[in-house]
């Protein structure tokens, strides 16, 4: 049970970093753990005319979170994101993307934009 609880606290640790990242770089966070019937987002974020949905992965290693965003996971988010664009009409006119923040202990991390694409 306690490494269960550690890896929901690096979670929550993790993706409190990712926003602060992302906000020094200009994104408006709109959404943090934002969850639907279909699924789960990390974060929501806005820049310009862009909606930027972020999965953040926390491992110990910068390469293995790099590369814990499976097919599965994307799709779920995707589906997420449509739940979200049809939900708030606002955002009607923005582009979507889907971004990748990978964290390691203690203050690493990278930023990929642009991560994956839907599938159509």
């Amino acid at each position: 049970m306690k490494n269960k609880q550690n890896s929901y606290k690096l979670g929550l640790w993790a993706e409190i970093f990712a926003a602060w990242g992302l906000r020094l770089r200009g994104y408006k966070i709109l959404e943090h753990r934002y969850k639907t019937p279909v699924g789960e987002i990390d974060l929501i974020a806005r820049k310009g005319k862009m909606l930027v949905f972020v999965e953040v992965k926390a491992r110990k290693e910068l390469s293995t979170a790099l590369q814990a965003v499976t097919s599965h996971m994307q799709n779920r988010i995707v589906r997420a994101a449509n739940y979200f664009a049809a939900q708030n009409s606002a955002f009607s006119g923005y582009d979507m993307r889907f971004d990748l923040v990978a964290i390691a202990p203690p203050f690493y991390w990278r930023h990929l934009d642009n991560a994956w694409r839907p599938s159509t």
